[in-house]
């Protein structure tokens, strides 16, 4: 989508929230570090992994600034190894300020969901994530819209998600 901001700038003109929820139990299966991590010579979870200390900069600079980060994930049990993976980084996110929550996808039947994953920033703006069948990024993969009923059902989706989720500090893989 041709003009479509980058993700770091969608962050930095966030004025007070971003949320994200996650609800595949598999991506970038190419991910260098879930490699390592696959292999057991990722022990530290930022690493030297370039773009991954990126983003935790970024996050750190919105939090800062104010901006509540909070992720959900749905996840199914027992859990895959990216998502293990995922829970193994996750303390790094949350060092730099994200709030994380998990949902065991068994709990989530009554929840109406969006068919991909998003962020919405500041309750006005959906950035829905386009992946491909495998968990790899799709090309176009990146969808921005202000569309009301996206926003409602993503906004709606995040918060069931989020209402009954168990915080990271207290989830417990499978």
């Amino acid at each position: 989508m041709a003009g479509t901001p980058t993700f770091e700038e969608l962050l930095a003109s966030a004025r007070r929230s971003a949320v994200h929820l996650e609800m595949r139990d598999g991506y970038m299966p190419s991910d260098p570090a879930f490699a390592a991590w696959k292999t057991g010579r990722l022990r530290d979870p930022v690493g030297d992994d370039v773009e991954f200390q990126q983003w935790l900069s970024w996050v750190s600079e919105a939090t800062a600034r104010g901006v509540e980060f909070r992720r959900a994930r749905v996840v199914s049990v027992p859990e895959s190894d990216y998502i293990r993976f995922e829970h193994f980084v996750s303390q790094a996110n949350i060092k730099a300020g994200e709030d994380i929550r998990w949902l065991r996808r068994r709990q989530s039947t009554d929840i109406a969901f969006p068919g991909n994953d998003f962020w919405v920033f500041d309750n006005e703006l959906v950035l829905v994530l386009h992946f491909t069948g495998d968990g790899e990024f799709a090309p176009e993969g990146l969808e921005l819209t202000r569309n009301e009923h996206v926003l409602r059902l993503c906004t709606d989706a995040f918060e069931a998600v989020w209402e009954r989720a168990v915080p990271h500090e207290s989830y417990r893989l499978s």
